[in-house]
């Protein structure tokens, strides 16, 4: 027997008297036990808040990601164990690998992400710099700091590795530890999952604490640093998002709910198409997958009215070949539910649809699983209905069955597909299988305010898509109305979900004080030596070189037209540009006023810049005619480190005239050796 244990202000507390009892969902036997440990919920929280958040705090988003690289690599080199566990829950070793290996590659991602597309600091911006005067000396810049709170997770069963990852990744990221409170029934595999974690040294203390029982009044205790994020149903969100603490406090709130997600086979997908074909793989897939225990599941299948007994017929005979049973035998496609309440609440929801809808496939009339004992294992076949009516049914769209069973019905047109998917009143996912990009526009402008996310696949998708029900770190999960209006994941994105977004205001200088970044207008330093010779460390930003001037002729931009071919006529024809709005006759080529700037602030000897690696926001303001001269102020905007031996250096380059009238503008990217 199992004692499962909680990690609280440091220590691990084992499952108390009175704990719950766990079931192996495929043979019933009891193998282990959690909850009713004595947990000091005042403790967790001050070990939390006070060493977690102060350590994660402490790193920079860099820094961050690097400890969730190795935690990513460290749970990767493991990952056996956490298989051999999750069999005890009822699925098959892909199953497991949809959990286990996605949570981690979803530690991987963020862990990507926070080093190319965070900065080396502990502020994030949003946005650019934001004018609030005339002269440039008032201005507002948005940015995003860390909360100084704890960030409690509470988890559905389904997923006990990837649910607690893909929440921990962009809080930790975030510099916000952690409370995670997995479902009981399956907290056996996060709790090893955690244990990895800790035992790795890779996290401070404090930035990430278990609950395996119940959470006591930890709600009622959190206040606006803190947050919650909710998976479950919609019953349960709704119960604790009005924990009258969450409400005066104004705690954020997070929710992913119970999802009554549609697939859509196109109106073009005939039933010899390759899009027929893959639809027919992508529900069969959906429903068995994890026996149907996902929230992204198909629960709703619409098809062309002529082709729904074809698609009856070939779901049929695919589910027919769908081998259930011990998830440990060879042959075995699809395990148990998690549970035999599980089981029983599925059966009791297939029945509800049942009353509107005609079984088609399925029952659990002579179903024998193999290798396993029916009356003991939470097992059941997968359950195909059809609703010959979607449009006088209600149960088909407001009934989610969280197992292997999906409706199919008919639709008259598009429009009318939309309206049905429409009326599971807001989902996490819905799909359409066409090869027609028409038709995906208008699915996106007639259901896209109903779902979190729209998928498309076709025959030039399907070797690469990721599939229907297959949330993705780089996208938002989440969706409006019954799937809780709630939004996680999508990149960075998710990480914000965690920080404080807060409106700066204040002169030049005080903006680049807070973000690290030169700012035009804030103070500037030319140093003694070309800022091209010095090493990464030795730049900072703010550091300016002013260049020489250098006049422009006829000759430059004839010689230019001559050698690269660029021969527009408002460089090249007197009276064509003259008539041209916005030039006073031939002006220079704006690449040659780049080349130009190029020669005016580049050190030619070997030194420490690398490379010229990109060019951003490239703006041209005032044209350049033939006798006006140019020069440039190059100035540090911005340091990133990259590798040990070298790191990016984000120039601002302004570009102006002889009359000190700006010409042009853009940001030059270099790597420069550390």
């Amino acid at each position: 027997m199992q004692k499962i244990a909680s990690h609280v202000a440091g220590a691990w507390i084992p499952a108390g008297g009175g704990a719950r009892p766990i079931a192996d969902a495929v043979t019933g036997a009891v193998y282990a036990e959690a909850g009713d440990g004595a947990i000091d919920v005042g403790a967790m929280l001050d070990y939390a808040r006070e060493r977690g958040g102060a350590a994660l705090r402490a790193m920079t988003f860099h820094q961050r990601a690097k400890m969730l690289k190795a935690l990513a690599g460290h749970l990767h080199e493991r990952r056996d164990a956490l298989y051999e566990i999750s069999y005890r829950t009822g699925g098959t070793l892909a199953d497991h690998r949809i959990d286990v290996d996605g949570g981690i590659g979803t530690v991987f991602v963020y862990a990507a992400k926070g080093r190319r597309e965070m900065p080396d600091d502990v502020i994030l911006l949003d946005g650019p710099v934001e004018q609030l005067g005339r002269s440039g000396a008032f201005l507002g810049q948005h940015v995003y700091t860390s909360r100084r709170g704890v960030a409690v997770h509470i988890n559905a069963f389904n997923f006990p590795v990837w649910g607690m990852l893909e929440k921990l990744a962009p809080a930790l990221l975030a510099g916000v530890p952690s409370v995670v409170k997995p479902a009981t029934v399956t907290c056996p595999v996060t709790e090893l999952c955690v244990r990895m974690m800790l035992d790795s040294g890779l996290l401070p203390e404090g930035a990430l604490q278990l609950v395996t029982g119940g959470l006591g009044d930890t709600l009622e205790q959190l206040d606006c640093q803190d947050g919650v994020t909710f998976t479950g149903s919609a019953e349960t969100a709704l119960m604790l998002k009005q924990t009258p603490a969450l409400v005066r406090n104004g705690v954020p709130f997070t929710a992913e709910q119970d999802s009554l997600n549609a697939s859509i086979l196109g109106p073009d997908a005939g039933p010899d198409s390759p899009e027929f074909e893959a639809f027919v793989k992508e529900v069969c897939r959906e429903m068995t997958a994890k026996a149907g225990q996902k929230c992204t599941a198909i629960r709703r299948i619409m098809a062309p009215e002529g082709r729904v007994d074809a698609l009856i017929a070939a779901l049929s005979a695919r589910l027919g070949k769908t081998v259930v049973g011990d998830p440990r035998l060879d042959g075995v496609r699809m395990g148990a539910l998690v549970s035999l309440d599980q089981r029983a609440d599925v059966l009791e929801k297939a029945a509800r649809i049942g009353a509107e809808a005609e079984l088609v496939h399925g029952g659990p009339e002579g179903f024998a699983p193999q290798g396993a004992d029916a009356a003991k294992g939470a097992f059941m076949a997968p359950m195909l209905f059809h609703c010959a009516d979607p449009d006088g049914a209600t149960a088909v769209h407001e009934t989610e069955a969280f197992g292997p069973v999906s409706t199919v019905m008919p639709y008259r047109d598009l429009a009318h597909a939309l309206a049905l998917a429409n009326r599971g009143q807001g989902s996490l996912v819905a799909s359409v299988v066409t090869h027609d990009p028409q038709v995906a526009r208008e699915a996106v402008l007639a259901a896209g305010a109903f779902h979190g996310r729209l998928y498309f696949t076709d025959r030039d998708a399907t070797g690469e898509a990721t599939g229907h029900g297959a949330p993705m770190p780089h996208m938002v999960h989440g969706g409006p109305g019954r799937a809780g209006g709630g939004e996680e994941l999508g990149g960075i994105r998710g990480v914000k979900h965690f920080m404080q977004r807060t409106a700066v205001q204040g002169s030049p200088a005080h903006l680049a004080a807070v973000t690290g970044r030169y700012i035009p207008g804030a103070p500037q330093r030319e140093t003694q030596t070309h800022p091209f010779t010095r090493r990464f460390g030795d730049l900072a930003p703010g550091d300016v070189l002013h260049s020489a001037a250098r006049a422009v002729t006829l000759e430059d931009i004839e010689h230019f037209a001559r050698f690269t071919g660029d021969t527009f006529y408002a460089h090249m024809d007197e009276a064509a540009a003259q008539r041209n709005p916005f030039f006073p006759g031939r002006v220079a080529h704006g690449y040659l006023l780049l080349s130009f700037a190029a020669g005016l602030f580049v050190e030619p000897n070997e030194g420490p810049v690398l490379a010229n690696t990109g060019l951003d926001g490239l703006r041209f303001m005032k044209p350049v005619s033939p006798g006006d001269s140019i020069k440039v102020a190059l100035t540090v905007l911005h340091k990133t480190p990259r590798t040990a031996d070298y790191g990016e250096v984000r120039w601002h380059v302004r570009m102006t005239n002889q009359d000190d009238a700006q010409v042009a503008e853009y940001e030059l990217l270099t790597m420069v050796a550390i």
